[in-house]
């Protein structure tokens, strides 16, 4: 079933969600902990500046007390989780909630900021934890890579694509940290999304809308450098990310609001202050607004999806949900999760 043609002249294919899982590592980073580190920081410092309380990461916080990270490479080494690993705990996740079976999944997509290798594709690495033997590949576009996924299905031939297809976000970000700066030590967890995806099942919601950008000419204001740290334009990425939070928001508002269904908003976590910016500004009411980014920080690719996927046992058939995704490239994206009935189950 076609959709009309989106502004690229590419028809969309009616792309379905039927499940979808998260995780995040135990190890928690409190504000408190941050300020042990004694980089010039306190709890009421990142409260006024970004908001987030706490964070998780994959890396045992001795080594992060003892040594602030200072070689990314001893940080892979000593990780208590891969990102390989979380994906396939929230892909279980997602399976579960779809009521679909590993070896019913007839591809494999991953795709994130930072991946434990360069070859071989995270996608690969997630499948074989699950036992999945299907085509797996990444779709890499940093914090975007997720909405990057699902543009990238939407335009495919719904033909040639298998009955149920799995997305995996997986993002370790806090290897990529030097935690003596504070300005990024403060913003980043660990966690994953995974999804199951079908274009001839219906699932629990119909994804509509889907589209994605890019500006090349920004590429250099967000980078990590292969086995370095996180580094960005934080003021000239923060007013990009709330200009195109806003207009994302606002285009899909225009085109899929009806009387009768409410409208929610899960923008990219990565600070709850630039979220109630964009808030504030579209007029969209708190009860409305979705988030995790205070107690889990910036989760990169995972964030929004992990986001949907919390609050999974709370959506029903007059639910829709405007995600709007900003990141490296600069790139950003949008769809709307227009949900069909109601979704079950919902662990935090």
């Amino acid at each position: 079933m076609w959709s009309a043609s989106d502004e690229w002249g590419v028809r969309e294919v009616s792309l379905q969600l039927h499940g979808i899982g998260h995780f995040h590592p135990p190890n928690e980073i409190t504000n408190a902990f941050l300020e042990s580190l004694e980089i010039e920081t306190s709890d009421d410092w990142i409260m006024d500046r970004v908001g987030i309380r706490s964070r998780r990461t994959g890396l045992p916080l001795d080594y992060i007390a003892q040594t602030k990270n200072r070689d990314p490479r001893e940080g892979i080494a000593v990780a208590e989780v891969s990102n390989a690993e979380m994906g396939a705990a929230a892909a279980r996740m997602a399976l579960e909630r779809a009521g679909v079976t590993a070896d019913q999944i007839g591809m494999v997509i991953g795709g994130g900021c930072a991946p434990d290798y360069a070859i071989p594709a995270e996608g690969a690495r997630v499948a074989d934890l699950l036992g999945i033997e299907a085509p797996a590949f990444d779709v890499a576009s940093a914090c975007t890579s997720y909405f990057a996924a699902v543009r990238m299905l939407s335009m495919m031939d719904e033909g040639a694509l298998p009955d149920f297809v799995l997305v995996v976000a997986a993002e370790v970000m806090t290897r990529t940290i030097d935690y003596s700066d504070r300005n990024s030590a403060v913003l980043w967890g660990d966690g994953a999304a995974a999804a199951v995806f079908s274009t001839r099942n219906p699932g629990a919601a119909t994804v509509l809308g889907s589209n994605l950008a890019s500006n090349p000419a920004g590429q250099d204001k967000v980078v990590i450098p292969r086995l370095g740290f996180f580094e960005q334009e934080g003021r000239t990425v923060q007013m990009f990310a709330i200009k195109k939070t806003i207009a994302g928001y606002r285009a899909l508002e225009e085109e899929y609001a009806e009387e009768g269904r409410r409208l929610h908003f899960i923008g990219h976590q990565a600070n709850l202050r630039m979220l109630e910016n964009v808030c504030n500004r579209c007029d969209i009411p708190e009860e409305r607004h979705h988030f995790n980014v205070d107690w889990y920080g910036n989760t990169g690719g995972a964030s929004s999806a992990s986001v949907v996927s919390q609050n999974w046992g709370k959506w029903n058939a007059d639910d829709d949900i405007a995600l709007v995704g900003v990141g490296s490239g600069l790139t950003w994206g949008r769809y709307l999760l227009r949900f069909n009935r109601a979704s079950s189950g919902g662990a935090a």
